[in-house]
């Protein structure tokens, strides 16, 4: 029997307090470290040193292999990067984020996901727990951000 791998597509929307090229730079595996509680990257491949067009990161995952993440969109000017993760053996998953000004000192960051499980437990997990946890990762990450907009520093919970 042949495996096949089921995608979903999730999006969301989030009111950040702070115009788009203020938030866009913080958009980046070097940058989340500021205001992301937990998080730990390893640059692969990057020549700038950040975030870029071509950029290819690892962070770590409860499997055996790290997740293995290439920026494949990264545009400054108009605000939008695309990132694919790969999990080995378990998901890979296309991440686009579009800021718009919203021309009141806030931006609203357009997040899609788009998931496909390379596993039966995966395609389960997609399934039946991806909508809950999509949304508490979203507001999670709409708390953090926000948060170190207003004091610069990381949310600790």
């Amino acid at each position: 029997m042949d495996f096949k791998g089921i995608r979903v597509t999730k999006s969301y929307q989030q009111i950040n307090n702070a115009p788009p090229n203020v938030v866009f730079p913080l958009l980046c595996p070097v940058r989340e470290k500021d205001w992301i509680e937990g998080w730990d990257y390893s640059m692969i491949f990057s020549k700038s040193g950040l975030v870029e067009k071509g950029c290819i990161f690892s962070t770590p995952h409860h499997g055996e292999q790290p997740t293995i993440w290439y920026v494949t969109q990264h545009d400054p000017e108009l605000y939008k990067v695309e990132f694919v993760r790969i999990t080995p053996n378990e998901e890979v998953v296309r991440i686009y984020i579009f800021l718009e000004n919203n021309h009141n000192g806030s931006s609203t960051a357009n997040i899609t996901y788009e998931y496909t499980g390379l596993n039966e437990a995966k395609n389960k997990w997609i399934a039946k727990e991806l909508d809950k946890a999509f949304e508490q990762t979203m507001k999670g990450w709409e708390k953090a951000i926000n948060h170190y907009l207003k004091y610069s520093e990381k949310l600790i919970e």
